[in-house]
């Protein structure tokens, strides 16, 4: 028997001292594993299946790096929205707990390779707090611009992201070998550290784009179209895959995130599905401090679907992600075909949301014609059968109206988080910043906003994406937006971007007002809308800037196609 498996037998013995006070220390576990400051995989376990045996109120983190390997790691298959659905390892895996937390002291938690930190399951009162999370070697790789021109540019590359010329293309690795995958290119302003002004994403078909090693640390990448990069920028290879989120939360309630930093990740920062009450207080998503990354992690910021009750995030930085601060939807699965009065078969046609199984019995869905996104029946669920991770079959209670068609699409109608958005840096990020898709009430206040493209964007799509929206009650006041849009991701500082084929018979988004806010900056859209019903903005300070190139013009400023009830004072 090996010694590897020998300390995991002794370790899954539990502490009688730290079951009779509730509280477990992992120190504990750690100094019982000889192997523990490599990997302290086999002591997380153990330290967890003693919590979860005893019922511990707590697991006590020390302070200090703790490394963390996927060897030893759990193994969970997951789909996750907006990622890529596979069989994961994680390291803190937590299913059905109640009333638990875990708490660090200036914790650092060092993942090695591919695995998710942290993955909870049917949980319910769980809080997370003090703790740093890292990667030795991050999901994306960034090299250094030394020179370009029309078709080609060359780039050197730190000890953090290595790399190798195999058969004609760069290759990226870690200190074991194992391949970092990348399928797009995005320039980054080092100095600045944002998204160079005005530049968009190379996306490359197959991973394919040639390179050699022209010199002792500079690579030459070649491509037909490339032009304009500027050296002493950095080139961003992002991740292929979105395969490890920091946090996925399933079904839970009343989960708390404060005081942690997520500085790497192989996906998103959170994501939370058919969750109800998340709150994330004083988390920060920044690059990791003391190096010369330009990325955070390699997604969204936060994720929030088909979830409920309320979702707070107060007082957060959400700086140089890949993608957008936040995204809150729901989901429209499409209708395959209609097998009789009552029964009909459901399909996912967005890849990236097969596997999820949301419907319920005694679930209320809405119908929609997608080209509207206009609801025209509901139904109750009476009984679902999952055919695969694509299709499922669902019986209603009520008769299925003759004017359901193939495409069109089906949600959950029942109820909608509240959101508050308060005290937050949104910036320097690739894409947006909030994705607002709650019928709930919305209240995004006191938040200073920085991003390349829309700072606020109200979705929507029953065509391409399949994210349910159409927003009811949102109060967006006293914010700062400075200098936003010097990307391409958007038509305006505040604006719509539901995928409707016809606009004009739509009123999809309603009750927008904007109050009280500053609007900073060299761009002149401040509003691009359509097909809402009720938008006021009101007591606005504009204040034009010359800190980047003028964009737009005076006829931009407000945009408002197919809408109703707008009042705009300036």
């Amino acid at each position: 028997m090996s010694r590897t498996i020998i300390s995991l037998l002794i370790l899954l013995l539990p502490l009688q001292s730290v079951q009779a006070k509730g509280t477990v220390f992992l120190k504990d576990y750690l100094d019982k594993c000889e192997n523990s400051e490599a990997d302290a995989m086999p002591a997380i376990r153990a330290a967890l299946d003693c919590c979860a045996r005893t019922r511990a109120g707590e697991l006590v983190l020390p302070r200090g790096v703790i490394n963390i390997r996927p060897e030893h790691a759990y193994e969970h298959l997951e789909a996750i929205s907006n990622n890529s659905q596979s069989l994961k390892r994680v390291a803190f895996l937590m299913k059905g707990m109640k009333d638990f937390r875990i708490t660090g002291d200036g914790t650092t938690l060092m993942f090695n390779g591919f695995m998710s930190p942290f993955s909870l399951e049917g949980c319910k009162g769980i809080r997370i707090s003090g703790i740093d999370i890292d990667y030795a070697r991050p999901f994306v790789s960034e090299g250094r611009i030394l020179s370009a021109g029309k078709g080609w540019m060359e780039l050197s590359f730190s000890e953090s992201f290595p790399v190798e010329i195999r058969d004609g293309l760069a290759v990226f690795l870690d200190k074991d070998g194992v391949e970092y995958p990348y399928c797009n290119l995005l320039e980054f302003d080092t100095r600045k550290k944002e998204v160079a002004y005005g530049v968009h994403d190379w996306w490359l078909w197959n991973n394919v784009l040639p390179a050699k090693k022209v010199g002792e640390n500079a690579y030459r990448f070649e491509r037909e179209d490339f032009d304009g990069m500027t050296p002493g920028n950095t080139m961003v290879f992002g991740a292929a895959q979105r395969l490890h989120p920091a946090f996925t939360l399933w079904e839970c309630e009343n989960f708390c995130l404060e005081d942690v930093n997520l500085y790497n990740a192989g996906g998103m920062g959170v994501i939370a599905q058919c969750c109800r009450n998340v709150t994330l207080n004083r988390v920060r998503v920044v690059p990791t401090p003391g190096s010369d990354h330009i990325v955070s992690i390699s997604a969204d910021a936060t994720h929030f679907v088909n979830c409920k009750g309320y979702i707070r995030m107060t007082d957060c930085e959400f700086r140089n992600q890949k993608d957008d601060a936040t995204n809150i939807h729901g989901w429209y699965m499409a209708v395959d075909s209609v097998l009789c009065r009552r029964s009909a078969l459901l399909r996912w046609r967005n890849g990236a949301q097969c596997g999820i199984r949301f419907l319920k019995k005694g679930m209320r869905l809405e119908f929609a014609d997608p080209a509207t996104l206009t609801t025209y029946a509901h139904l109750r669920v009476r009984k679902v059968e999952y055919l695969n991770s694509e299709y499922a079959l669902v019986k209603f209670r009520e008769h299925i109206p003759a004017r359901v068609r193939p495409m069109d699409v089906v949600a959950e109608d029942d109820s909608y988080p509240d959101v508050l958005i308060s005290g937050c840096y949104i910036g320097n990020n690739r894409a947006r910043g909030l994705l607002i898709g709650s019928r709930g009430k919305v209240v995004i206040e006191k938040n200073t906003f920085h991003t390349p493209g829309s700072a606020i964007l109200f979705e929507g799509d029953g065509r391409f994406w399949y994210e349910q929206s159409g927003v009811r009650d949102v109060l967006i006041r006293d914010n700062l937006f400075l200098n936003c849009m010097y990307g391409p991701w958007g038509r305006a500082c505040i604006s719509v971007g539901t995928g409707l084929a016809d606009k004009e018979a739509s009123r999809y988004h309603s009750n927008i007002v904007v109050e009280g806010n500053v609007f900073r900056g060299f761009d002149n859209r401040i509003v691009n809308i359509y097909s809402v019903d009720g938008f006021s903005f009101r007591n606005n300070t504009i204040e034009m800037t010359s800190d980047y190139p003028e964009k737009g013009s005076a006829s931009e400023r407000f945009v408002m196609e197919h809408c109703d009830n707008t009042i705009i004072e300036q």
